[in-house]
């Protein structure tokens, strides 16, 4: 069987990448943009560092922020009548997940109007044209939604998150400017930071994982975790780190699938409204030592790139290793150790059986079930 790969036409990288957007907007010819940020990004300026720039080229742009943390199904229509509305022909998404996940299925539904319910995106779903062009800009260093082929929309009617997968929703450039993550508070940029270390490890250990593959992700692994501490410190080295860290764990994990970590924090998002980085922060240890039996030598190659001297480890000593060497990384930058301040115990049944139905569940390299997932929230509360 082929291994498929996916990634950006072109991406720009460091201080400054954002001027490339006038840059690329001219040379492509587009007329105007939808802008898709959050309304937070547009209260404290950082949406105006790439509006204004805009400005000053004279290019024109609608903005839509009408968008949630967990952007639901209401929103994504909203921006598709905002997209037409505007006359808009192409997408600038500035923010983290929830703004590129919005502009990814605005972008698609615009060109595949059959799917204009929403819901009939979740999973693979048989789109025939790439979605509206989309500048990607993100603000945190966390999701990579910029290269991955991956979108959530929240099912608010349901309490449940839909994983999309469509090689047609990929924005077609990324500006990944570590300037514009520079006001991220130490909690988001600690939570986001190790939600990148989630997708790198789950991408490094999933069932789908390869030698493309396994190449960025244990990268990745490396520069998040000399990167992450000084990120939080708001330092610029830490800064330049996470922005290239959490970029190439998405080029590897977009391409390959996650697993159990994400399948067990989306139902969280959907019935708490929990921010998808802390939920992953707080059950990649947990779920880490769940799979480690399952994951052959690669926990020494993890354990290694967080910083740790295997030489004359047993497996079952590397593995412990490297369980503790990203418990040791979540706790010095502030990530909750448990769920009890989240989790319902009376939602369990529910959130169990979510997690097993989830798109990334398969991934998983361990098999599991409703009743192990439950165990495995339990022990967390």
């Amino acid at each position: 069987m082929a291994n498929r790969f996916v990634l950006n036409e072109t991406s720009y990288h460091g201080q400054g990448a954002i001027k490339e957007v006038v840059t690329e907007a001219k040379a492509r010819g587009f007329k105007k943009a939808l802008v898709c940020s959050d309304p937070d990004l547009l209260k404290f300026g950082v949406t105006k560092k790439v509006t204004d720039l805009l400005d000053e080229a004279g290019l024109a742009y609608t903005v839509y922020s009408n968008i949630k943390p967990n952007p639901t199904i209401e929103n994504v229509q909203e921006g598709v009548k905002a997209l037409h509305d505007a006359e808009a022909d192409y997408i600038i998404a500035i923010g983290g997940g929830s703004s590129m996940d919005t502009a990814k299925a605005v972008g698609i539904i615009d060109r595949n109007p059959e799917f204009a319910d929403v819901r009939s995106l979740e999973g693979v779903a048989p789109t025939k044209n790439p979605c509206t062009p989309i500048f990607a800009i993100p603000t945190t260093a966390g999701t990579a939604a910029e290269v991955t082929i991956n979108y959530v929309i929240t099912d608010a009617e349901k309490n449940r998150k839909m994983v999309c997968v469509d090689v047609h929703d990929i924005p077609v450039v990324a500006f990944v400017d570590p300037d514009m993550m520079a006001t991220m508070p130490k909690g988001l940029t600690a939570a986001t930071g190790m939600d990148a270390l989630t997708h790198a490890i789950e991408g490094y250990i999933t069932k789908g994982a390869w030698a493309m593959s396994d190449m960025f992700h244990i990268e990745a692994i490396r520069i998040i975790a000399r990167s992450l501490r000084g990120a939080v410190n708001n330092e610029a080295e830490g800064r330049e780190g996470m922005a290239l860290g959490q970029y190439i764990a998405g080029m590897g994990f977009s391409n390959v699938g996650l697993g159990l970590v994400h399948s067990m924090a989306h139902p969280l998002g959907a019935l708490y409204d929990t921010p998808h980085g802390v939920a992953n922060a707080i059950i990649l240890p947990t779920v880490m030592e769940y799979n480690a039996p399952y994951t052959g030598t690669k926990y020494k190659d993890i354990a290694e790139a967080m910083g740790v001297d295997t030489t004359g480890m047993d497996q079952e000593t590397y593995r412990k290793a490297a369980c503790d060497a990203v418990k040791k990384l979540a706790s010095d930058v502030g990530i909750p150790k448990d769920l009890k301040e989240i989790v319902r115990e009376e939602d369990l049944d529910f959130l169990s059986e979510s997690a097993l139905a989830d798109a990334c569940c398969p991934g998983n390299p361990r098999e599991t079930s409703v009743e192990e997932i439950k165990a495995l929230y339990k022990s967390l509360l």
